[in-house]
């Protein structure tokens, strides 16, 4: 009798596959969000097409959690393994926070890329200090640009902010004023200290691993050496045993 297909394997399957789609969905889901912001002015059949693709990309990102909840053979501790993934689909759905959006898809890109064997650490590290640094600056542009008292006024201040507050250098040439302004800092501020602890610790870890590499290559060459020359020790002795013997 055949047996059925098991939930795990049709789930990773559907991982497998949806992936790389979706990936391409949080690219467009960041374009469409930057574009309102980097250009207010543009037309608004352009800002209305990209606050239906922003909504499209996060309703096809819940679509992939309902599918994966239903496909999951345990469905109790798939909600318990993926508590960014549930919040990331329902935050969006309070309004009028805008930036929960963001925030979800952060998390959900972050959740699928993760999935990829072949992300190295370093990529993935990369990818996602560029990332905050961008988002983070287009989400404090968002929030402060329009605020009297204001600092952040162009998307060249935003970034430069967001670069200085990941670093944690903080010249505090300009800072946020708002409340929803300064824990978007805050984030940032966590978030930065966290990656660069982690790329610290890879680059440790690679010259570790490098250093054991060279050793366990010097134990060999140094074995073989060893080897050959209890070889050439054996030879020589064989030869003057032969030369001690008697010519019949």
């Amino acid at each position: 009798m055949t047996l059925p297909m098991t939930a795990p394997t049709t789930l990773a399957r559907w991982e497998r596959r949806t992936q790389g789609p979706l990936l391409a969905l949080a690219v467009l889901f960041a374009i469409a969000y930057a574009i309102p912001i980097v250009a207010p002015r543009a037309p608004q059949d352009l800002l209305t097409a990209c606050h239906v693709a922003n909504w499209a990309v996060w309703a096809a990102f819940a679509a992939d959690y309902s599918v994966r909840l239903w496909l999951a053979e345990d469905r109790l501790r798939f909600v318990r393994g993926n508590p960014l993934a549930l919040l990331a689909v329902v935050l969006p759905l309070a309004q009028p926070l805008r930036l929960l959006k963001l925030v979800s898809m952060l998390f959900l890109a972050g959740q699928r890329a993760r999935m990829a064997s072949q992300v190295r650490v370093t990529t993935y590290v990369a990818g996602s200090c560029l990332g905050l640094l961008v988002f983070g600056a287009l989400a404090v542009l968002e929030v402060e640009r329009d605020e009297p008292g204001a600092s952040i006024h162009t998307l060249g201040d935003a970034v430069w902010w967001a670069f200085t507050t990941m670093t944690t250098v903080g010249y505090g040439d300009m800072a946020p004023t708002t409340g929803l302004g300064r824990m978007l800092a805050v984030g940032l501020m966590l978030s930065g200290i966290a990656l660069l602890g982690v790329v610290t610790a890879n680059i440790a870890a690679w010259f570790i691993a490098r250093f054991e590499k060279d050793d366990v290559e010097e134990r060999r060459q140094t074995e073989a050496i060893r080897e050959l020359t209890d070889e050439v020790r054996a030879l020589r002795g064989e030869l003057a045993a032969l030369k001690r013997t008697p010519a019949e």
